[in-house]
């Protein structure tokens, strides 16, 4: 094997008789470093995507979420909830209230989902100023209560902090009620906007976080509560906490960590991913034809060299591993020079910023396409590549070459 490398290792950067073969040779390894180039960079980009969303849900979503495994709300008054707070990894215990309700605004009206929340919510959970795109995170200020809204939300019922008209809340009562009168099927209340934010567009265009009390007056909850959000210390382990939380609470609880409570969301980013490896692996596939005309002229170019080597004793198997080995380092080197090529890319992109997103300044949350170059995709990308072109190298040497081995023992 060792021979067969160096030979071909000779044939790869040597003159060829034909001129032509030398350049078919290049545009082989070019097109296969394009093809590598695209799917780092392509990857990086989905992975910069997936970081960034994570990121954002992670500013608004508990590192854990306690929820009912029937119905929408229970009680945290049972001695099993005492244990969770008392756990030395529990860093806050926080109680939720979601439902449903109509928002009305001027005369517009959104369905979105209500929040209740403690006033220092933005503190528990970690979200920042930078999320607050107008006004401020005030929910209480005494004698008033007023609801942050979720940007989406806002920009649907065109409502924004300073405008002196309220937002009106419609929840449907519980229990019997008229159905002559829709005034008394409903509980009404209103609350100014005193903030705007903006996390992820799923979250902006679903949640408007209210006080704690107005949600649980507005949806009747009493003393029940829709979920607890726990918020861990720093050095916790998050499978760890969960597994105990769960032995604690038992079956009639779930408990979910970030990733949990938008799993759908994070399994189609994770095959959307794949599906692009796939299709610039089909592309990659078509490239790499190339490195079968190659391969088909240099074994009708060499066969001078492979007479002299059948004459000195060379079977057929070396001579075959020399146009096999010969192939695949048209693959490695296209691979290796796109890998290098994308990584210095992404690094450019990373440092500098060089493909800006489209649209004014301060529109989004980044002013750049975001990248992250994850090692183990180079190491996939470059086995995907390596195998594309073992499987190019395959047919003009088992086939091709045999006619020229058989002319030559004759």
């Amino acid at each position: 094997m060792k021979l067969a490398f160096y030979i071909a290792r000779r044939y790869l950067v040597s003159k060829k008789s034909v001129n032509v073969i030398n350049i078919i040779s290049g545009v082989s390894v070019a097109g296969v470093c394009t093809g590598t180039l695209a799917l780092v960079i392509v990857l990086s980009v989905m992975n910069g995507i997936s970081q960034l969303i994570a990121t954002n849900f992670s500013s608004f979503d508990p590192d854990l979420k306690i929820t009912p495994v029937e119905g929408k709300s229970f009680l945290t008054t049972d001695p099993e909830f005492d244990q969770v707070k008392q756990l030395p990894e529990v860093a806050s215990f926080t109680e939720t209230i979601e439902e449903n309700a109509l928002l009305f605004y001027n005369e517009r009206e959104y369905p979105a989902t209500v929040k209740g929340v403690p006033d220092r919510y933005d503190q528990i959970i970690g979200l920042d100023s930078t999320f607050i795109t107008e006004g401020n995170f005030i929910l209480n200020s005494p004698p008033h209560r007023f609801a942050v809204v979720g940007q989406g939300i806002a920009w649907y019922l065109s409502l924004g902090v300073a405008f002196t008209d309220p937002v009106s809340f419609y929840a449907p009562k519980k229990g019997k009620t008229s159905r002559l009168n829709l005034n008394d099927a409903f509980i009404q209340d209103h609350l100014f906007a005193s903030g705007i934010f903006s996390v992820h567009q799923e979250v902006d265009s679903k949640y408007i976080l209210v006080p704690f009390d107005f949600a649980r007056d507005l949806f009747q909850m009493e003393t029940r509560v829709s979920s607890v959000e726990i918020q861990l210390k720093g050095t916790a382990n998050i499978k760890e906490v969960q597994k105990k939380i769960k032995n604690i609470l038992g079956s009639s609880f779930e408990v979910k960590d970030q990733y949990e409570q938008h799993e759908l969301i994070y399994k189609v980013m994770k095959s959307e991913k794949w599906y692009i490896v796939l299709i610039l692996g089909f592309i990659l596939v078509i490239a790499s034809f190339n490195i079968l005309s190659s391969l088909s002229m240099l074994i009708i170019d060499k066969k001078q060299d492979v007479a002299i080597l059948q004459s000195m004793g060379a079977e057929t198997k070396l001579i075959r591993q020399i146009f096999m080995v010969e192939g695949w380092l048209i693959s490695v080197a296209g691979a290796l020079a796109g890998i290098v090529l994308g990584v210095i890319l992404v690094w450019l992109q990373t440092e500098f910023e060089l493909l800006k997103l489209p649209g004014a300044e301060g529109t989004y949350i980044m002013s750049a396409y975001p990248v992250q170059l994850q090692i183990p995709d180079l190491f996939i990308i470059f086995f995907l590549v390596a195998g594309i072109g073992f499987l190019a190298s395959w047919y003009p040497v088992r086939y091709i070459s045999g006619k020229y081995l058989v002319f030559n023992q004759e």
